[in-house]
């Protein structure tokens, strides 16, 4: 199969690498040349055979919405756009009736894996009719990881956006479980060893997983944190995660207080947001601020 992707940074770069393992062809197109495959938005759409499909892989808000804007004049009917990026929901039904009046489809994709996608496969959500998403089902097969799970069609347009808005907020509250307890393990004089205590978790604990295993790759980096400084920026998830809770009634506690201990990360310097900074960096490259 035939693939144009637009956005070709550090996940649509690894992206590309993975499907062409899988024996697909993929026209990359990113602003930056030495990354890109081709030039300009019309000439990836000329390298494609129809009915084509085109991912974008680009930051949410005005940079999507171009992209998506350009596309459409591009495209042809039959033709169908993936934004595998992290848009908000409400977004997608937006852009799919745009491109339906143009008789071109569209599926939202939420995208997890972070630089570890490459080898171990994306984990997918997506949303949008049946027709759509059967013209782009290769190509989830390639990125999903190997086996029965790690990929679902979530429901109508929007929903896979949904589904990883929410997986996204309970990330937020379980990296805030690492935090927490980690700067009680370091603040108590008994505990001689936080990095070993992290470490005896991996095994045999109701508490272990990935993200625990990423938290011991980072103390094996930086013992006690100590360089990095205790910020963490949020990616916007998080906040829409709570506002659907409240437009919805449904009580967050946990991801809520997850997500205020960002915001207070930005006042002062956190010890426990070292640990969320140093996690965001393991699994999806996000940059730390250095001391």
């Amino acid at each position: 199969m035939e693939l144009g992707l637009v956005g070709l940074g550090k996940m649509g770069g690894n992206m590309r690498e993975r499907i062409r393992r899988a024996g697909h062809t993929v026209f990359g197109y990113d602003r930056n040349p030495d990354l890109a495959d081709v030039h300009s938005l019309e000439e990836l759409v000329g390298k494609l055979k129809g009915p084509r499909v085109v991912w974008v892989m680009v930051p949410a808000g005005e940079p999507t919405q171009s992209t998506i804007d350009a596309l459409a004049e591009l495209l042809e009917p039959g033709d169908v756009v993936v934004d595998g990026g992290n848009s908000r929901w409400t977004d997608d039904e937006k852009h799919a009736e745009e491109l339906a009046a143009k008789g071109i489809g569209f599926v939202d994709c939420g995208v997890s894996g972070g630089v570890w996608g490459l080898e171990n496969g994306y984990a997918l959500m997506y949303g949008g009719d049946k027709e759509n998403v059967a013209k782009v089902q290769p190509i989830f097969d390639a990125l999903k990881p190997e086996g029965d799970f790690g990929s679902v069609h979530a429901g109508r347009v929007g929903a896979g956006h949904f589904a990883k808005m929410v997986h996204n907020g309970i990330e937020y509250a379980m990296m805030q479980a690492y935090a927490e307890g980690w700067e009680l393990l370091e603040k108590v004089d008994s505990v001689t060893d936080v990095r070993e205590v992290f470490r005896s978790w991996q095994e045999g604990t109701v508490i272990r997983s990935w993200l625990l295993d990423l938290a011991v790759n980072a103390l094996d980096e930086d013992e006690h944190l100590d360089g990095l400084r205790g910020y963490a920026q949020d990616s916007g998830e998080g906040r829409w995660t709570v506002e659907a809770a409240i437009d919805n009634a449904v009580p967050l506690p946990a991801i809520t207080a997850s997500l205020f201990a960002r915001f207070a990360s930005r006042q002062e310097d956190s010890p426990q947001m070292k640990m969320i900074a140093a996690l965001r960096n393991q699994f999806g490259g996000h940059a730390v601020e250095k001391k």
